[in-house]
């Protein structure tokens, strides 16, 4: 292998490589979500990571979904989640399985493992049980139930299963080691009482195995061959192990990396519920969220978040990644792809007072520079525009290059013109700007000779598109929300995370977008469609501002 294959490589595809060349006949891996929620961006990495790297070395992805907590889990979320991944690009073909489709094979696993003497039903209560356990420094002690016998450990937990006792009255935990460094190998519980109703299984069961006891056994069964997770189940490894062993069933193996951390986000399916069952966002594709579906909305594209867990990498030590590495990924892969169109958020009327009246002129304007294939539109341009108001000034700086009295500028694709004069109203706001416009400076054929420092942006207003414009930024205002465990993380909630803007004009082209679409509104960021638009107000969602303004606004506060 030559060194700069070597060095190109992260530490996943080292231990794949070497198996490789060991024998290994096939690498499959599973992403496995809870149906509990909606995947975040976070998810999107293990998503990378998972189907890519089987991907890359010809291997296989199961999608699992760990469904054992029928309480949390409903199949809206199922779907959402089956959505995400197909949108990121991803495909698990027929692959795809339940944690609850092992659910019998599971409860023969447990009932091996009591007859084993391996595992004991505890009836103590949950307090007893924690006290029992003892602490990382002082070893655990025996409950009165750990000394059962097979034969009642076996009768108890069949009729645990039949449903004879209530909520919470008993457990099944396995026989491992009281005084374990290893928290997870004080006789963890397998099993609780929870006469719920299941998204698949319906009321079947009368009692569900832990998430770690399913886990593992289900990739198990599935034959995983590198169960591939986040650092924080590092410490469930050896639990893991100790079900393979005795069980003598499949020995998958596991193997952990860093899990995405963001600034100005949380990354806890906890914590985002909360958001949203709260009301502090719209629900969970609310274009402030980290939810895949909410950075869809917003007008993120699969590959900008593709090209972001790339660029982030897999390794083994935590950290915390800006998010303006998101933004950048986004912005980088949006100025290739997005039309450049022209929208006034903030506007204000300029009259060319020597264009006339009832001529509309349809100016051939480039769709995008960057893409030489993209072509060009028409844009109709007449006597009355809208600008932005902040690109005039009564009385500019020198450095000002946009609009001013005595002061040239060029309109995007149309012409150079003269401001002469402007119309304030009694409060001293700003109403109409009044100009001249030289007929020979027209972009690509001006003979003027004139000269303009700066370009502007503008829209016709007998033919502009009234729209709602939402201006989103980042959800929190601090760095790291979660930081002080004192201080309750909505405190931070960033109270200008959303601004709407219902006085915005666009060009008429934007009649016709979709939510697929993305748009660069020149000089003022990316947009897309959002799916709130009607055919009588059609609503845009800001993805991203053209350049990273959030570090200067902290600044100055």
């Amino acid at each position: 292998m030559d060194k700069e294959k070597t060095e190109s490589l992260n530490f996943l595809e080292t231990i794949v490589e070497a198996e490789l060349q060991d024998g290994l006949t096939e690498l499959h891996t599973r992403f496995p979500p809870e149906p509990n929620g909606y995947l975040h961006i976070g998810h999107a990495k293990s998503i990378c990571v998972n189907f890519g790297l089987a991907e890359k070395y010809g291997g296989k992805t199961n999608l699992r979904f760990d469904d054992t907590n029928p309480v949390a889990e409903d199949t809206e979320f199922v779907e959402s989640i089956q959505n995400d991944i197909r949108w990121l690009g991803f495909d698990w073909e027929d692959r795809e399985f339940y944690a609850s489709d092992y659910f019998e094979q599971l409860y023969q696993f447990a009932l091996r493992l009591v007859e084993k003497g391996l595992a004991y039903v505890d009836e103590s209560t949950p307090e007893s049980i924690a006290e029992h356990k003892g602490s990382p420094t002082v070893p655990g002690t025996p409950t009165p139930a750990r000394s059962r016998s097979v034969a009642e450990n076996r009768d108890l937990f069949q009729r645990m299963r039949a449903g004879e006792f209530p909520d919470g009255a008993m457990v099944l935990r396995a026989k491992i080691d009281l005084a374990s460094p290893n928290m997870h190998l004080r006789d963890p519980i397998m099993y609780r009482i929870l006469h719920a109703h299941h998204h698949r299984t319906g009321d079947a069961w009368k009692i569900y195995p832990m998430y770690d006891f399913a886990h593992g056994q289900s990739d198990s069964i599935e034959q995983i061959s590198h169960s591939i997770c986040t650092l924080e189940f590092e410490n469930h490894r050896p639990l893991y192990n100790w079900f393979i062993e005795q069980l003598g069933i499949f020995p998958s193996r596991q193997f952990e990396f860093a899990r995405l951390n963001l600034s100005y986000t949380v990354m806890s399916k906890r914590r985002l519920k909360q958001l949203v069952t709260e009301g502090l966002v719209r629900g969970w594709d609310d274009p402030r969220m980290p939810t895949l579906s909410g950075l869809r909305r917003r007008g993120y594209t699969p590959v900008s978040i593709r090209n972001f867990a790339k660029r982030v990498g897999v390794a083994r030590r935590e950290n915390v990644i800006d998010l303006s590495l998101l933004e950048f990924s986004v912005r980088e892969d949006l100025n290739k792809v997005a039309s450049r169109v022209m929208g006034v958020l903030d506007p204000v009327k300029l009259v060319i007072t020597n264009y006339p009246e009832a001529q509309t002129e349809q100016l051939a304007i480039e769709n995008n520079p960057e893409d030489p294939d993209a072509g060009h539109r028409e844009v109709p341009f007449t006597r009355e525009l809208y600008i932005e108001r902040a690109d005039f000034m009564e009385d500019p700086p020198k450095k000002f290059f946009r609009l001013g009295p005595g002061r040239n500028v060029r309109l995007k694709g149309a012409y150079i013109i003269h401001c002469e004069d402007y119309v304030k109203d009694e409060s001293g706001l700003v109403t109409e700007i009044h100009g001249t416009y030289y007929p020979d400076s027209r972009s690509g054929s001006d003979t003027s000779g004139v000269k303009a420092k700066g370009t502007l942006h503008w829209v016709s207003v007998p033919t502009a598109l009234p729209v709602e414009v939402r201006l989103y930024d980042r959800l929190f205002s601090a760095e790291f929300p979660l930081a002080d465990p004192e201080r309750d993380f909505k405190t931070f909630l960033n109270p200008d995370s959303l601004q709407i803007v219902k006085t915005a004009y666009v060009e008429p082209s934007l009649r016709s977008a979709t939510t697929e679409d993305h748009f660069q509104f020149i000089r003022k960021g990316y947009f897309c469609l959002d799916p709130d638009s009607t055919a009588d107000q059609l609503v845009f969602n800001r993805t991203v501002g053209l350049r990273d303004s959030w570090a200067k606004k902290q600044n100055k506060r």
